[in-house]
């Protein structure tokens, strides 16, 4: 989906227990994102995961899980 000198939408969340964060997407707008975000929100509390930040952003992340050590 990802177009040449273009970067795709993502949806950036990060957790606590368990302390990571994770990218969902790529999508080709940021209303596609946003309309994708509250399933995504809904799985990760069903995991028992409490949500500290969500943000809808540009970018290409290099990974989609990433642990955080705190």
């Amino acid at each position: 989906m990802n177009r040449k000198n273009q970067t795709n939408w993502w949806i950036r969340i990060s957790t606590r227990n368990p302390d990571y964060i994770y990218y969902f997407g790529d999508f080709s707008s940021y209303w596609e994102a946003k309309k994708h975000k509250l399933g995504y929100i809904k799985d990760l509390k069903e995991e028992r995961a409490e949500i500290t930040n969500i943000e809808v952003k540009q970018c290409q992340p290099s990974k989609l899980t990433i642990p955080l050590n705190i």
